[in-house]
């Protein structure tokens, strides 16, 4: 098994050499079959480490290819980790991985970059695999660091647009300033531990800090940042609906089922830390609950396909904060599972809309699209009802998970919870029925080219939806017959499952309630969109001031650049102007000037004349001889 380990992600990597070395030479189709085909090897090696690591004795497997880095007492070494937690993420990222590779020979098949978008991927899937088989938080950031460039090369795949550069830009910048935090955080956990490997952090740390001891705060408080950054999370998430401006594949892969749940999986890991920091957690489910309502709230009004389900993202991404910050760490992670399967299907589903529509975006302009496109209705409705929270789909059994342990924790923060959960299914049928009923609203001409995708991009959407639609059986919970098979399998991480102290009558109830919560939001959007045909207008006047404050996502872009960025451009040009400018190259060039002025007096003295060389010759001997017995006496 440990010679096996290292090829998982290796894999990929050769896949990236390959198909970047070979990317004008080599056909489409072999550019597609190699991408493909290192991260389906990948899949198949992970399968069957997982089925080696449940059936065997030992739950943790640790891979030391080589000691990396000495200084002193701290050793670090390159290190792979498989146990339960990592051996899930690795099925996520290599199966969701391979299918989105899939989908991106029939989407990409006319882009004259082809081999290099495959090059790419394969790289962002190498750099993800190292930052969930990673044993210590240096690994990690390696991983951290790879998949935040592979991000910005995938976002700005399309360069020659200048807001689609200026988009990965954004996320690449946004992302430094999380990962400065998680960067110090690590740090921090140097000095107080010696160490970075997990297994020397997480066994002595109860014992060497008290609870909300100041040090553990800080250092929590900092990779919290660093997941912030990562993950989308206030204030730092406004990078990643911009981040749509990449193909619809990688907002598929990266925003939605891997990199973005970077910061969950963090957390997770350090859970044995999270939980000395009640006070961290505090504002760990603050912040999350925030994100989700604000993004929730955004997601109103869009009428970009592709951004409705970005704004989606972000407030998934805050439930799992929420989660995570009431100590329901199996939930977050179910619903990182979850979410993996129907958030993946809903934008490969969008892009094969776009596909379809020949690169339409708005919605305003499509409509009647369910008959055209059967199998991409069929899926995307099934993703649909899982992120609403509908039983018996997947996202109903993750998403109430997490709101039953936010209801014990605090009351205030599930009706949070459960407003974003009726806005949810409100925005998402909402998109639907804008995209596939009623009347196409485009042309006739436009119309009769309308056509369903190939079946190389619709064979991910159907597996996708089998997955989104039985996966919340992975943890059934007892009173519905289930086990709660995940969370006895991530106690093997040292994830310790939260005992849920509702009674089953509570519990029923509170499930209720959010169901309740999504139909009626169903209900009204079936009404306002179907039944009204209440298409959102484009005029600006004609929309309400709380609809503009949605529609601008509440000017937080324009806010960040009036109290950031004005200041720090303001900031630079002052010392580009004064600093720079006068007083360093003023020193400089004040220097060559004296040099240059003096050498011109000098060389005066440089005259030719030896008559006037033998005199100064003597002028100095007298002096010398001069000072000699001045000293002397």
């Amino acid at each position: 098994m440990n010679n096996l380990l290292w090829l998982v992600p290796l894999l990929p990597l050769l896949g990236f050499v390959i198909n970047g070395l070979g990317r004008n030479t080599f056909s489409k189709s072999l550019v597609g079959l190699i991408g493909s085909g290192v991260v389906f090897a990948s899949f198949v090696l992970s399968v069957f480490l997982f089925f080696q690591l449940s059936g065997g004795t030992e739950k943790q497997i640790n891979v030391v290819l080589f000691d990396w880095i000495s200084a002193g007492k701290v050793h670090i070494p390159l290190a792979f980790l498989l146990d339960p937690l990592s051996s899930v993420m690795l099925l996520i990222i290599t199966g969701i991985g391979f299918l989105i590779h899939i989908y991106s020979i029939g989407y990409m098949h006319e882009d004259a970059g082809f081999g290099k978008f495959f090059s790419y991927l394969n790289l962002f899937i190498f750099f993800m695999l190292i930052l969930v088989l990673g044993s210590n938080y240096i690994v990690m950031f390696i991983g951290w660091e790879g998949v935040g460039l592979c991000s910005y090369l995938l976002i700005g795949f399309w360069y020659t647009n200048k807001s689609y550069a200026s988009a990965a830009k954004k996320a690449f910048v946004m992302n430094r300033i999380g990962d400065l935090g998680f960067l110090i955080g690590v740090f921090m956990l140097v000095a107080a531990f010696g160490s970075t490997e997990f297994a020397q952090i997480f066994p002595v740390a109860a014992t060497k800090f008290a609870s909300n001891d100041t040090v553990i705060i800080t250092i929590t408080i900092l990779l919290f940042i660093g997941a912030c950054g990562k993950s989308a999370q206030l204030p730092l998430f406004t990078w990643l609906p911009d981040a749509m401006a990449g193909p619809t594949p990688v907002s598929a892969l990266i925003h939605a089922a891997t990199m973005v749940t970077a910061g969950i999986y963090m957390i997770a890991r350090s859970s044995v830390l999270f939980d000395l920091a009640p006070l961290t957690q505090n504002i760990i489910a603050i912040v999350g609950a925030a994100t989700a309502l604000i993004a929730a709230l955004i997601a109103l009004t869009q009428t970009d396909i592709k951004k409705v389900l970005a704004y989606s993202t972000v407030s998934q991404l805050g439930y799992m904060f929420l989660g995570l910050g009431v100590g329901a760490y199996t939930g977050s992670f179910f619903h990182v599972l979850t979410h993996a399967f129907f958030k993946a299907l809903l934008f490969l589903g969008a892009g094969s809309v776009i596909h379809a529509m020949h690169h339409e975006q708005d919605m305003r302009h499509m409509g009647g699209l369910r008959s055209k496109l059967k199998i991409t209705f069929a899926t995307m409705m099934i993703g649909t009802i899982a992120i609403a929270g509908l039983p018996p789909f997947s996202g109903f059994f993750s998403k109430d998970e997490i709101l039953a342990h936010t209801f014990e924790h605090s009351p205030v923060l599930w009706g949070v919870g459960l407003l974003t959960a009726f806005l949810t299914s409100f925005y998402m049928f909402r998109m639907m029925f804008l995209t596939f009923s009623g009347k196409y609203r485009g042309t006739h001409h436009e119309e009769s080219h309308v056509h369903e995708s190939p079946s190389v991009m619709t064979f991910p959407l159907i597996v996708l939806a089998i997955l989104a639609a039985i996966g919340g059986l992975i943890n059934l919970p007892h009173f519905a017959g289930g086990n709660e098979w995940l969370a006895h399998w991530l106690a093997g991480a040292g994830i310790k499952p939260q005992e849920l102290g509702l009674d089953h009558g509570t519990e029923i109830g509170l499930m209720a309630a959010s169901v309740g919560a999504a139909l009626i939001a169903l209900i009204f959007a079936y009404v306002k969109y179907v039944k009204n045909a209440d298409i959102p207008v484009p005029d600006e006047g004609k929309r309400s001031a709380l609809a503009k404050l949605s529609y601008h996502k509440f000017y937080l872009d324009e806010i960040y650049d009036t109290i950031i960025r004005k200041p720090l451009d303001a900031f630079s040009k002052f010392f580009y102007r004064i600093v720079d400018k006068k007083v360093i190259d003023g020193l400089v060039n004040g220097l060559g000037w004296t040099a240059t002025e003096g050498s011109k007096n000098l060389r005066l003295l440089q005259s030719g004349n030896v008559g006037f060389y033998i005199f100064m010759m003597v002028f100095g001997i007298i002096a010398l001889l001069l000072y000699t017995y001045l000293s002397i006496s």
